[in-house]
């Protein structure tokens, strides 16, 4: 199975800052260390032509070329630096690139990603850009040149946060379904209106959990009934765990892996390519962040080892006029 890093850039945090730089780089030494069978891969960077996909030309520029006012970088959450601007294009060149090899191979990762606060003119909560928006829209472009046929996308975010900035982007695209379980009193406090949005009590725990995922997987197959999703991102955010500083859910880690295992599963059963990213996760032991998000994608490289790799991607065929 293919997962691609982008470790290398790690921001200049002044000290005491929350966002856990340093397990991106655990993660990948682990999975180094103990799934041989995932190929590690150095992101690529996205382009400003495929950023622009997604996100407004005006704000690309500040971003990369350091212009950002001080209330767009308070809102992110990191200060400016070139560093910064390198890792956000490079989150976004891993998604784009496990999106590609999940549509060739079954399931790919990014081991980040999941950027999902960044709207389309601005970033916020530890987001730069929206690498699944951005990817979502390049792989349609892709499909449709070289197929001359729509691939539907379904994004299934289960970070513990809502996925406010991918459902603000997609709010008017019928192609792209958003699918996000959140904590109904978590960041953000302005929630934006996805296709299904299902907001979870401070505490609730593994059965609850898994019953309300249950009913949400089953209203996105029924809407997709006539017509299924071609590729799913699956934003798998280990925040939702009990140990988490920021999730206010009490999740263990048997029911991460068992909400995992269904995910993964649905897809596997429907033949649909998924991409995984690891979103959130801000434990009060780094170490167990990692260890939850290593079972990830041990999980996700079972499914990869078992995928139907016959199958194609559903397609739906796009009628061009006819000349008359």
């Amino acid at each position: 199975m293919l997962a691609y890093y982008s470790d290398r850039y790690v921001l200049p945090l002044p000290p005491g800052h929350r966002f856990p730089m340093a397990k991106y780089r655990l993660l990948r030494d682990r999975v180094a260390a103990e799934l041989p069978r995932v190929r590690l891969v150095e992101s690529p960077a996205a382009s400003e032509g495929e950023l622009a996909l997604a996100h407004a030309p005006a704000y690309i520029d500040a971003v990369l070329h350091g212009t950002m006012s001080a209330a767009q970088q308070r809102e992110i959450g990191f200060p400016w630096s070139p560093v910064m601007a390198e890792r956000a294009r490079r989150s976004v060149g891993a998604t784009v690139a496990a999106a590609r090899a999940a549509l060739a191979e079954g399931v790919a990762a990014n081991l980040a990603g999941g950027t999902h606060h960044a709207y389309a003119d601005k970033g916020s909560g530890y987001c730069v850009f929206n690498d699944v928006a951005v990817a979502a829209r390049l792989m349609q472009a892709e499909w449709h040149r070289h197929h001359r046929r729509l691939l539907r996308v379904a994004v299934i975010d289960l970070d513990v946060h809502q996925g406010n900035g991918t459902a603000a982007i997609f709010r008017d695209d019928p192609t792209v379904y958003t699918l996000s379980l959140h904590g109904a009193r978590n960041f953000p406090f302005r929630k934006e209106p996805g296709d299904l949005d299902v907001e979870l009590p401070d505490g609730c725990t593994d059965g609850p959990y898994l019953e309300a995922l249950d009913q949400a997987l089953a209203a996105l197959w029924t809407h997709h009934d006539a017509a299924p999703p071609g590729l799913v991102f699956y934003l798998a955010g280990a925040d939702p765990h009990e140990g988490d500083r920021l999730g206010r859910l009490k999740l263990t880690a048997a029911g991460l892996a068992e909400r995992d295992a269904r995910v993964l599963g649905a897809v596997r059963e429907r033949g649909i390519p998924v991409v995984v990213t690891m979103a959130g996760g801000y434990g009060h032991d780094i170490h167990q962040t990692v260890a939850l998000q290593w079972r990830t994608l041990q999980l996700a490289c079972e499914h990869w080892l078992t995928w139907p790799r016959a199958q194609a991607p559903h397609e739906e065929t796009r009628h061009e006029p006819t000349p008359g």
